[in-house]
């Protein structure tokens, strides 16, 4: 690493299907697609964005493990999408497709919902008071 490389984690959503999945997160988030690798039949893996907030999504491949959620369960890992915009863009995804687990609500310092993604994924979308 150079002395300019800054540590990152950027998540993967492996999904079944890539391109209603960037759709989704566009429509939903806001997200803006970065960068797109198109892979054989019809699949992709693409970088997207997220007011900044950086992860990947792409189409499963079994052969390398890599497969999506079973949607009939709940999922070990959650996503924290910190925004102001918390409520709009929660608004936004179960309009466009999302299950709402937990409805945006206030805690003691918190403002923040929780819902799954038409491809298995549990986001929790708020912000601290």
């Amino acid at each position: 690493m150079t002395a300019n490389t800054t540590t990152t984690v950027s998540p993967f959503l492996t999904v079944n299907n890539g391109k209603a999945a960037v759709d989704f997160y566009r429509s939903a988030f806001g997200a803006i697609e970065l960068e797109r690798y198109d892979r054989p039949d019809e699949k992709l893996t693409s970088k997207i964005s997220i007011e900044g907030a950086e992860f990947f999504v792409g189409d499963e491949e079994p052969e390398f493990g890599n497969v999506s959620p079973d949607f009939s369960l709940t999922s070990p890992v959650r996503i924290i999408l910190q925004t102001e915009n918390a409520d709009e863009l929660f608004e936004k995804a179960v309009t466009f497709g999302a299950t709402e687990i937990c409805p945006m609500t206030t805690e003691t310092d918190w403002r923040i919902g929780k819902l799954k993604d038409p491809f298995g994924h549990i986001w929790e979308i708020g912000y601290t008071l």
